[in-house]
């Protein structure tokens, strides 16, 4: 995989959003397969599209970022109303994330988020712009790239390293059960569960370590006074999915 950016693409563009807007999708559409069918994907037209990209076999759509800075801590996104009710529609696209480095206009990393991890819990509201600023009481957003599980962004490619489609495709369909999560509570459960398996560190854990998020999560669940009951039940989901392996006497490891 070539991960240069043709340069030439942005040379009728004298804004620099722009060139890197039109270089990068070109890049993705020639570079990038559908994740979830390993198809090849289509940039749409940009005076119809809803999203960036569109794949004809299955139809799943993705909207891509592209930025000199790694996607990681907060990212500044979009305007927060916007932005949520985005979130909860039926129509949401599935994300690529480009982090490109400008001086040698190449690829470091590229990664995709599937539509089912962007819930409003990852979107920090900000503070409403002031009186004297142009678009003044104009309320923007933080993606909190700290709240999607590891298994949520899917990388084609990492420092300058490319993946493996067998790979890519096997890491979509590991978190697909995801999908047919229709609650936002249940989803949310199962999301924090992810994340505090992250946490860890560490691909074999015990419940008892699981355990030690008792007060964390009960502050993000404060109307929950079961949480460990809670903490077992998330792992059976997870262990029914395959997401988790249980391997006896309250030890489990990642699939």
């Amino acid at each position: 995989m070539n991960l240069n950016l043709d340069q030439s693409l942005g040379e009728r563009y004298d804004n620099n959003s722009q060139k890197i807007r039109v270089m990068s999708e070109s890049w993705t559409e020639k570079n990038i397969f559908c994740p979830n069918c390993g198809n090849k994907i289509k940039n749409l037209e940009n005076n119809k599209k809803v999203s960036d990209f569109l794949c004809e076999k299955c139809f799943e759509n993705y909207e891509q970022k592209a930025s000199q800075k790694k996607f990681r801590g907060k990212v500044v996104s979009s305007e927060y109303k916007t932005t949520i009710t985005r979130l909860v529609s039926l129509d949401k696209p599935n994300f690529f994330f480009m982090h490109y480095v400008i001086n040698a206009y190449s690829v470091n990393d590229f990664f995709v988020v599937p539509k089912y991890f962007f819930v409003p819990e990852i979107i920090e509201k900000r503070k409403a712009l002031s009186k004297t600023a142009r678009r003044a009481g104009w309320i923007g957003s933080n993606i909190l790239f700290s709240k999607i599980p590891s298994s949520g962004k899917i990388y084609y490619i990492e420092n300058g390293e490319e993946i493996s489609k067998k790979e890519i495709l096997e890491k979509w369909q590991k978190t697909s059960f995801l999908k047919e999560e229709k609650k936002p509570e249940r989803k949310g459960w199962i999301l924090d569960i992810m994340n505090c398996i992250d946490a860890l560190g560490k691909k074999e854990f015990s419940l008892q370590d699981l355990y030690t998020f008792e007060k964390e999560l009960s502050i993000i669940h404060p109307e929950n006074r079961n949480i460990k009951p809670k903490i077992r039940q998330q792992l059976q989901r997870l262990r029914d999915e395959n997401y988790v392996e249980f391997s006896g006497n309250g030890n489990y490891k990642l699939s």
